[in-house]
């Protein structure tokens, strides 16, 4: 197997230490197992996209020592690609319209006394709209042990989840007619030939959609590593939403190894050269070929 892994931050805005975590630690991995790093652009939520942003990330990247081994790809240039797979899930009869909105979510949940900490969907469209206009589109998860998908996370460890009472049936294709998340990504990882996805530990929960909605397509399932998220002061996840400073393209050496440090990294080092190097060989004895 050819290792091939990716990078893929939404253009909302400039790239930020907690990014620059995720993209070392996908970058590494990728030279560690001597495979190639691509990026991809997930900007299939078009009302979050900042004109201009991924231009942007692109170059501080480039700036901090890190280019995609490909072309870049947009999402947002990947409609055809997304309409296929949702149509031979519509073939398969996995998927059916939903006319709930998020009130009558929620209002369901309460009634049924629910008591999960996500707001699992309770199903309410499975059988028909009721005389409801359609809203969006649902992918129909199984029920019993089948709904149980478990998978060993390289970081994290064994991880379980059982997507009829966490999840429910999810959303493919949203209220507002975009296509959803999960379903872009599944798609384009599977298109892309990705072999191993490192990212946020803050997507570790997308994690069992992304496979469960990987067999139902016949894709591959990578290998999957969640890193710890950085925190901003206040303990919250930084974002751009948090307040996060863009990363300062005078001093990337420096934002380098505190991103190395936050993975348990330790390097010293004077150029961006000897950085990767030394930081390459030591991810390499913790999460290379050689490392289980």
């Amino acid at each position: 197997m050819t290792y091939r892994g990716r990078f893929a931050p939404s253009p909302t805005g400039p790239l930020h230490a907690g990014s620059l975590v995720s993209a070392l630690a996908s970058f590494l991995d990728a030279r560690a197992h001597g495979g190639s790093w691509i990026v991809r652009i997930e900007d299939v939520d078009a009302p979050r996209t900042v004109a201009g942003a991924a231009d942007e990330m692109l170059a501080t990247l480039a700036h901090f020592g890190m280019q995609s081994d490909a072309p870049p790809v947009w999402q947002s240039t990947r409609d055809a690609a997304y309409q296929a797979a949702f149509e031979r899930l519509q073939a398969a009869d996995l998927v059916y319209p939903c006319g709930c909105t998020r009130r009558e979510i929620a209002d369901s949940l309460v009634q049924a006394h629910a008591r999960h900490a996500t707001l699992a969907y309770p199903g309410t469209c499975r059988d028909g709209l009721h005389g409801k206009p359609a809203r969006a589109w649902r992918l129909r998860v199984p029920d019993g042990d089948a709904a149980r998908i478990r998978f060993v996370d390289r970081w994290q460890g064994p991880q379980t989840q059982n997507l009829a009472t966490e999840v429910g049936d999810f959303a493919l294709r949203r209220a507002d007619g975009l296509w959803a998340y999960q379903l872009a990504v599944v798609v384009d990882d599977a298109e892309a030939g990705i072999t191993h996805v490192v990212r946020g530990a803050d997507l570790l929960d997308s994690t069992a959609r992304q496979i469960y909605l990987q067999q139902c397509l016949g894709a591959p399932t990578p290998d999957y590593l969640h890193v710890p998220v950085v925190n901003s002061a206040s303990g919250e996840k930084l974002s751009k939403q948090t307040g996060a400073a863009p990363l300062d393209q005078h001093a990337p050496l420096g934002a380098l190894i505190e991103a190395a440090r936050h993975l348990g990294i330790e390097v010293s080092a004077d150029t961006l050269d000897a950085f990767y190097r030394a930081a390459t060989s030591e991810w390499a004895k913790r999460y290379g070929p050689d490392a289980r």
